[in-house]
């Protein structure tokens, strides 16, 4: 992924609001394919970690990227942005 795409990707992720959160239990099979799903409706998903969470987002934001098959677009603060692209046909693509 370029620099201008990610900044695109970023001004993007700035107007949405997490959909997912990472909470106590941390990442399992079920959050793994709610933002598998969600990425492929999306191509973009906000993930956010919770304070009560055994990890910090940077250390969950890999690990999530990993599992998805997906790109981390940026972590910031406890939020963390993913993206993919879709194999769906007849959805608009973000880059």
């Amino acid at each position: 992924m370029t620099s201008s795409e990610r900044s695109l990707l970023r001004s993007f992720a700035m107007a949405m609001q997490p959909t997912t959160n990472i909470g106590k239990n941390g990442i399992n099979d079920m959050l793994i394919r709610q933002v598998d799903e969600q990425l492929e409706c999306r191509e973009l998903v906000k993930i956010s970690v919770l304070k009560n969470s055994a990890g910090s987002a940077e250390d969950y934001a890999q690990e999530v990227a990993e599992k998805v098959n997906g790109e981390v677009v940026q972590v910031i603060g406890n939020k963390i942005t993913v993206y993919r692209k879709s194999k769906r046909s007849g959805i608009r693509h973000l880059i």
